[in-house]
């Protein structure tokens, strides 16, 4: 199935309103009577919710992880300046380690990451009397009833016809939350038990192994 013109409209939409909010603040992020940490309060809390709104639901590949960390390094390196090197005395661009260290927070990715664990794990929480579980009940119901010459009945109870592209097939959300949960070194598979504890997988949002923690539930 292809993306919706809606869809497509709001990626542009917010695409262009990260481009604005950076050329206001890019200025004071260049101009020096700014100190470095309030540079980086502008950016944590003006340019970063713009570019990471929506994120929960994103599903990136590595094109794209790496495309968001081009940005952030970019902003970075407007906020911190050059380096003057000890060996020649020339000014040169910061490395991406020096930028990180400086930052000493997480990049745009693990924050990605984060954000899309917490909101997974609070999905997984919900009971079946939350509006979440109803809405979708409801509108199956809705559409079972509706037959089969709408179109709405066959993206529900359809296939897709024709054959699959080569190449490995795209990664899914919930391929992200499972590839992160091996990451910090969990069994992926009970990945929906594990939300049932809250503490625990707070301790795996932010990148942690919870000491003593079993590798299945």
């Amino acid at each position: 199935m292809t993306m919706s013109k809606q869809f497509l409209q709001d990626c542009v939409t917010q695409k262009e309103k990260v481009k604005m909010r950076y050329e206001d603040e890019k200025e004071r992020l260049q101009t020096g009577s700014a100190v470095k940490n309030l540079k980086v309060r502008i950016y944590k809390t003006v340019i970063l919710p713009v570019v990471l709104y929506g994120c929960e639901t994103w599903t990136l590949n590595l094109r794209e992880e790496q495309r968001l960390r081009v940005f952030e390094n970019k902003v970075l390196r407007k906020i911190f300046g050059a380096k003057r090197d000890e060996v020649t005395g020339e000014w040169r661009k910061l490395h991406n380690e020096e930028l990180h260290a400086l930052y000493s927070s997480p990049d745009i990715i693990r924050n990605i990451k984060s954000r899309r664990l917490r909101w997974a794990g609070r999905v997984a929480r919900m009971s079946d009397s939350r509006n979440a579980y109803q809405i979708r009940l409801r509108w199956a119901g809705r559409v079972a009833r509706i037959g089969e010459s709408r179109k709405a009945y066959r993206v529900l109870v359809g296939r897709p016809e024709g054959k699959r592209p080569l190449g490995r097939p795209r990664r899914r959300w919930e391929d992200n939350i499972k590839m992160y949960l091996r990451e910090v070194g969990y069994d992926d598979r009970y990945w929906i038990n594990l939300a049932q504890d809250r503490n625990r997988w707070r301790a795996y949002e932010g990148g942690n192994e919870p000491a003593g923690s079993l590798q299945a539930i």
